[in-house]
């Protein structure tokens, strides 16, 4: 049964500034922009909030910023609603709506966030579920339990991370720019995760995500994902792929979410590829993301079928990239 909301205190600064001294003076708060993924879980006694910090208010949290050269800024703050219909993003680009288009339903895409996207929290058979249900089942490694119930043995959780967005945006090289007490930084979009279920965010204490920095990209791109209904639900196996021409070929970059805890980019296939894409190498892009994605039980589909998922739309992907690269010239 969905519970009630506890009390809490609502706060909504106007400045960096006035975040880092919240975040300081008030530790234990959460972020909210959305809310479509921490109010549900606040609901079932997943996280507890005894205050929460509104970022809408923030400059700049909600626009779209042309850059040099043709570079974009994405605040963090964007609906991915106006996303999925943002000009900017049509065209090379086209993969980051295509994401966007594809979370939840209308109602979720007109309050649900890009960087709440990003950060959202990992997923599993045995996390999102009732209070009740957890208790009896002992709950878990994630949550007050001592148990991954995927993996008994290990000492890892093995929730998945199920953010359309954030493969799509890997693939395109994107980063993001960080705000925290000792000031703002960048690091690649790949390097803000970690292989932990239960941690999954390398953000350091009091530190928000801002915005997403996309470099200058001029090739073509695209997202598919696999999921058990055709709308609302999360990905079992989401692609993100870019293909861009360099010295010598093509350059094809992949990367996967939905079957780990963290979105993976998938190494050694981004040499000078010609075109088309002969079956040799489709070969060794179906191998490259068999290999290195790594599902577990942690959803009602199999493992094996979320690793074959994936795969099928690289390959699907790339195949389709190809094409029209081809068509085009």
């Amino acid at each position: 049964m969905t519970e009630a909301l506890a009390d809490f205190t609502l706060h909504r600064p106007e400045s960096l500034e006035s975040l880092a001294i919240l975040r300081r003076a008030v530790p234990e708060a959460r972020l909210i922009a959305g809310g479509t993924d921490l109010l549900p879980n606040l609901r079932r006694g997943l996280v507890d909030a005894p205050a929460l910090i509104d970022l809408t208010a923030l400059p700049d949290f909600a626009e779209i910023e042309p850059l040099a050269q043709g570079a974009l800024r994405l605040g963090a703050g964007l609906r991915l609603a106006d996303l999925a219909r943002a000009p900017e993003l049509a065209g090379p680009r086209q993969a980051v709506a295509e994401a966007a288009r594809g979370v939840a339903g209308p109602a979720h895409r007109n309050a649900a966030t890009l960087g709440g996207n990003l950060c959202q929290d990992t997923r599993c058979l045995y996390y999102n579920q009732s209070d009740w249900w957890r208790a009896a089942n002992g709950y878990c490694l994630k949550y007050r339990g001592d148990t991954c119930h995927v993996a008994p043995q290990g000492k890892r959780c093995r929730a998945a991370f199920a953010s359309d967005l954030a493969a799509p945006l890997i693939a395109l090289g994107a980063e993001v720019a960080l705000a925290g007490p000792v000031g703002e930084r960048r690091l690649p979009l790949a390097d803000l995760y970690r292989d932990d279920g239960a941690d999954h965010l390398a953000l350091a204490p009091g530190e928000v995500l801002i915005a997403v920095h996309l470099p200058p990209f001029a090739g073509l791109s695209a997202y598919e994902k696999a999921r058990q209904r055709r709308a609302i639900d999360f990905p079992i196996a989401g692609v993100g792929a870019a293909l861009a021409r360099v010295t010598g070929g093509w350059r094809l970059s992949l990367a996967v979410t939905g079957t780990d805890s963290r979105p993976v980019a998938i190494a050694g296939i981004d040499d000078a590829l010609d075109l088309p894409l002969s079956d040799d190498m489709l070969a060794r892009i179906d191998k490259a993301v068999q290999k290195q994605v790594t599902p577990m039980r942690s959803t009602m589909i199999s493992s094996h079928y979320r690793r074959l998922a994936a795969s099928a739309l690289a390959r699907r992907l790339a195949q389709r990239l190809a094409e029209q690269a081809r068509d085009a010239r």
